[in-house]
């Protein structure tokens, strides 16, 4: 505790930044604060949104999303408060984003991913639809951590993030990025808007040889929008498309004595590791203003993921092929009601359904290092599908006090053929989720919240398919949640959140990485809890400052059958603490001036808690920004400015190390036309 305490402060007075963000004119009555140049305020018309839940809610704007260099879009996340970033260094498993103490290892996906609104994990929870986007077409990032939110059932365990790009306008952007690694990074996106019709594309390319040997990315993307809306403008039809793809190789991981020797090296064995992905993402929408207090919001989706892998994870072990096809429908519909009532300051009501029907196909083999296949170790295919609904009621007896009850439930549908072995889903029955949240305003300074809820984990892969017939149904793992909390605005210059939170599972299910049988295990009953610190300060006209740090512990409360001596161990992979800070200076009208921090404590590496501990950093990171003229913009960015080294670590029968990146500098070039 003392260095966690020792690394806040330190933190606080090394590094600074710019976070402006602001509540509504009146009234405190939601607990979400913004990072960037947008004022965020609860929306009184219209569908329910994020931002009306009472829970730890952040936004990244455009405006520190743009200008950032990243060859993987979850790398964004980085400034995000209370987001744990798990970086593999693996080609196209590069990383991954988690936070309220679950760690990013795969066996637990604990964030539901939407993008523009559209359901975008795979079926494990993995993330790579992130890889469809580029930073410059990006409007903002928003991460809702909690267990209150109804709105969505699958993989929203801990929370959900949701990426919303641009939609409309008249504009024309390009930035071309050239740095270390001979990276070379083109985006460029477009928007008309006439008469009603908007049409908004994005198109991208990153080329880079990578911190490793052996660690080359070549990867493209395009997207498309097109939407209407009437004269009346009471509705809107849109349709968006996305496709990416890209080719990586894997550097392999090391073992401690190679990874600090050179850190930059790829072993022999890892020649052949690499592999191809290509992605489609397609979604058709529909809004319509019913009445002036009735609004319908519907989505149609298909996601298509078709992946070829070539791994080795030590010397001496089996070079494998990993073949991933997915085909993802689906559907959401929403109804929101906010009536003008006189028995209430304010009264709304809204209701969903959603539905997605998955086909996948996970097939693996054994290889030579010419990538010849010599023998197949998985070959299984099944369906799984989810039904969900909820309702959430927004209740303000008075104009201080909000109340947000909610319930949702899901079902799960699905069987699998295992190698010519059919299997039937688990009957998890239906899965009950209810929810209660509320905020109390003191008034316009300050706000206490509180929310309570429920959501659930079910095993991924085959694990969700009963061994034979004669097999007893799993129950689904519930994960009960709770939350209290201040948010602040003292003054006009200064506000920020602080939170306690917890959450316990029933019995949380863990993906055996690696496993043939694509199975999982129990891990038993687990708790993580936490306390978050958020300050943010516009100090002047030039001046901005913000600082965030998530203090977490976890453990198994109660071990599998399994694994009884588990039990008050730590949850592997899981630091006590994640910080980030920054400052802005705007030195002069054209040129601005940033740098910002990233640090994170040690973890173990099992559940056993019998090996060393990894993973602490502090990272440093600083850039500059010039106005050339109003539409030709100059940046330069220096990664890491200490040269610190930094890993990934995972444990074998060794302990296996991914190191980061070092220092790297890239500069760009934006015109606005």
């Amino acid at each position: 505790m003392r260095k966690s305490l020792e690394l806040f402060s330190l933190g606080f007075l090394l590094t600074q930044s710019m976070c402006l963000y602001a509540a509504d004119n009146g009234l405190i009555d939601d607990a979400s604060l913004s990072l960037g140049s947008l004022v965020v305020s609860s929306d009184s018309t219209g569908p329910l949104t994020s931002r009306n839940l009472s829970t730890s809610v952040d936004v990244l704007n455009e405006d520190r999303i743009e200008d950032q260099n990243v060859s993987y879009t979850w790398q964004l996340f980085d400034q995000m408060p209370g987001v744990m970033l798990t970086q593999f260094g693996m080609g196209n498993e590069s990383g991954k984003i988690s936070f309220r103490g679950f760690n990013g290892e795969g066996e637990v996906n604990a964030v539901k991913l939407l993008i523009d609104g559209i359901p975008s994990n795979q079926n494990s929870g993995n993330m790579p639809y992130l890889e469809l986007l580029t930073p410059l077409e990006i409007e903002s990032i928003e991460v809702v951590r909690g267990t209150n939110d109804p709105r969505y059932g699958l993989h929203n365990i801990a929370g959900n993030a949701g990426i919303f790009t641009r939609q409309g306008g008249n504009y024309n952007k390009a930035r071309v990025t050239y740095g270390s690694y001979a990276t070379r990074n083109v985006q460029f996106i477009s928007g008309m808007e006439s008469n009603g019709f908007s049409q908004n594309y994005a198109i991208s390319y990153l080329n880079s040889n990578r911190y490793r040997h052996h660690s080359d990315i070549e990867k493209s993307t395009f997207s498309g929008k097109w939407f209407y809306t009437p004269n009346d403008g009471r509705a809107q039809i849109g349709f968006i498309a996305r496709h990416g793809k890209a080719e990586a190789d894997e550097a392999g991981y090391l073992t401690r004595a190679e990874a600090h020797d050179d850190p930059e090296q790829s072993r022999p064995h890892n020649a052949a590791d690499g592999g191809d992905r290509m992605m489609n993402q397609f979604s058709a929408h529909l809004d319509i203003d019913i009445t002036d207090n009735l609004f319908w919001s519907s989505k149609a989706y298909l996601n298509e993921l078709d992946e070829d892998r070539y791994v080795t994870f030590a010397a001496g072990g089996n070079h494998n092929e990993r073949l991933t096809e997915e085909e993802h429908k689906g559907a959401l519909s929403t109804l929101t009601w906010r009536p003008d009532v006189s028995w209430a300051h304010e009264f709304s009501l809204m209701g969903g359904l959603s539905a997605e029907w998955q086909n996948n196909e996970s097939r693996r083999y054994l290889v030579d290092l010419d990538r010849n296949r010599t023998s197949q170790t998985r070959n299984q295919n099944f369906d799984f599908d989810i039904y969900g609904g909820f309702i959430q009621a927004i209740y303000k007896p008075t104009e201080k006090l909000k109340i947000v009850p909610a319930f949702r439930v899901d079902t799960v549908r699905g069987s699998l053929n295992d190698n010519g072995t059919h299997r039937e889903i688990n009957d998890y029955g239906n899965i009950n989720q209810p929810k209660l949240s509320a905020v109390y305003s003191f008034n316009e300074q300050y706000a206490v919240y509180t929310n309570w809820g429920k959501t659930f984990q079910v095993a991924s892969g085959a694990a969700s398919y009963k061994q034979n017939a004669l097999s007893n149904d799993l129950d689904a793992s519930i994960n009960e949640g709770w939350e209290v909390g201040l948010k602040f605005t003292p003054t006009d210059w200064l506000n920020g959140r602080i939170a306690v939170w917890q959450q316990v599972a029933s019995g949380e299910f863990k993906t055996k990485l690696g496993d043939a049988n694509n199975d999982s295990e129990n891990i038993g009953k687990t708790q993580r809890r936490g306390i978050d610190f958020q300050f943010n300060a516009q100090a002047s006209d030039k001046l901005g400052l913000w600082f965030a740090a998530s203090f977490q512990d976890s453990e198994i409360i109660k071990a599998g059958a399994k694994t009884p001596l588990n039990k008050g161990n730590e949850i592997d992979h899981v630091p006590h603490y994640l910080i980030d800070a920054g400052v802005d200076y705007q030195a002069t009208p054209k040129l601005k001036l940033s740098s910002w921090v990233s640090a994170q404590d040690d973890y173990y590496l099992n559940q056993e808690n019998d090996t060393n501990k990894y993973g602490q950093y502090v990272l440093v990171n600083a850039s500059a920004s010039y106005a050339l003229t109003e539409k030709v913009r100059l940046d330069v960015e220096l990664k890491n400015i200490f040269d610190r080294y930094y890993e990934y670590v995972w444990m074998n029968s060794e302990s296996m190390h991914s190191p980061g990146d070092g220092r790297s500098i890239y500069g760009s070039i934006q015109y606005d036309f």
